[in-house]
């Protein structure tokens, strides 16, 4: 359950409303998740998050299914069932293959494994990786 009321169009502030439009606007849908929704409640973090997601999840220099698959990799990570399940929505709508997905669960699994060990071991960084 929400600890937040997921605010509809009509309970939402003027400039949440502008936000829930430019959403469906730019993802070409009449749909606004729960999390624009959630936000709605304080509409300047709601204008200041969407602003910064369409920026950084937009044309940029990696792919966008790669944008994805990092979002759902962090997501798993921090343990966020709302992000998993709406960013692999978002990854397979962007052209997210099975195999893809299964070779980042590998990775996450493999990067998980090494970063206990090297912590649990201390290992010193090289000189040669070190900026």
């Amino acid at each position: 359950m929400a600890t937040v009321k997921l605010l509809d169009d009509n309970e939402a502030a003027p400039l949440a409303r502008e936000v829930f439009d430019d959403i469906r606007k730019t993802r070409d849908t009449d749909y606004v998740n729960n999390s624009w929704r959630a936000m709605a409640n304080h509409p300047d973090m709601l204008k200041r998050n969407w602003e910064k997601a369409k920026e950084i999840m937009g044309p940029g220099e990696l792919d966008p299914v790669v944008k994805e698959l990092i979002y759902l990799t962090v997501s798993i990570m921090n343990d966020c069932e709302y992000c998993i399940h709406t960013h692999t929505h978002f990854a397979k709508m962007k052209g997210m293959t099975p195999k893809q997905y299964n070779e980042m669960l590998d990775i996450i699994g493999l990067a998980t494994e090494g970063n206990r060990m090297m912590t649990a071991m201390q290992v010193p960084v090289d000189d040669r990786f070190k900026v």
